[in-house]
């Protein structure tokens, strides 16, 4: 498992080092397109260059006209093959916090739920790996209240933190609320529109299996922050007690 683990980052980090080293003749090739759709004179940067770039213009095609990074693998198969996502929590938590994951669970059509125990997060990244989760979910705690959830894709990746306030549990409601299905849901998302808003929207699709056409269960997930920034944070890590 060490040396897969070894020889899966390495594979990743040339990726990314090939990518650094293809942004720049996809720039170019980018602003000589420019030039010849505008029928405009060739950047002087560009100029010597132009008659090597022209010939793989021409070759270019809908799919590698333009540059796939190694962020459009982690997802390659969503839609194709069912997630199946990992729920715990910090260690040593509150009835309160327990009670919010079994609730939580309800939300992921097969999730798995898991004590964590004396877990570390390495070795609970390894386990997940194990098992072939493709998602693990950790909720924590402040004074008895949930106040965080962080979202890890595997294997590498990426990890976001979710800020949680004012979450209300379906015994906290005065009325008892009718059963929950657990059937596939619709999702609908509002205003995921900037570059911020497409990842995230991606993470939180990439948890949910298809939904049948005829299903009856909707989800909706709602940005009303004008900045997304100031609400989550990124961090792309290798899932390997980075969290």
């Amino acid at each position: 498992m060490l040396r897969r683990n070894a020889r899966l980052r390495k594979e990743y980090l040339y990726k990314k080092a090939l990518e650094d080293r293809e942004a720049t003749t996809f720039d170019k090739k980018r602003k000589l397109q420019e030039a010849l759709d505008k029928n405009k004179a060739i950047p002087t940067e560009l100029k010597g260059e132009d008659k090597k770039l022209r010939k793989t213009l021409d070759l270019a095609d809908d799919r590698t006209k333009e540059q796939r990074k190694a962020i459009d693998d982690e997802y390659a198969f969503l839609g194709v093959k069912d997630p199946k996502v990992l729920l715990t929590t910090s260690r040593d938590p509150s009835s309160r916090l327990s009670q919010f994951l079994k609730e939580l669970r309800m939300l992921f059509p097969g999730a798995q739920r898991m004590n964590r125990g004396g877990y570390v997060v390495k070795d609970l990244m390894q386990l997940a790996r194990s098992h072939e989760m493709t998602d693990v979910i950790i909720v924590h705690e402040h004074r008895g209240e949930p106040d965080g959830m962080v979202v890890c894709h595997l294997p590498f990746g990426p990890t976001a933190y979710f800020g949680l306030s004012n979450v209300v549990l379906r015994h906290d409601l005065a009325e008892k609320p009718p059963t929950m299905s657990e059937a596939n849901p619709h999702l609908i998302f509002h205003g995921f529109t900037a570059k911020t808003g497409l990842r995230l929207k991606t993470i939180l699709q990439a948890l949910f299996p298809p939904a049948k056409q005829a299903g009856d269960r909707v989800m909706t997930f709602a940005n009303r922050w004008q900045r997304m920034a100031t609400c989550m944070v990124f961090a792309r890590c290798l899932c390997d007690g980075a969290l």
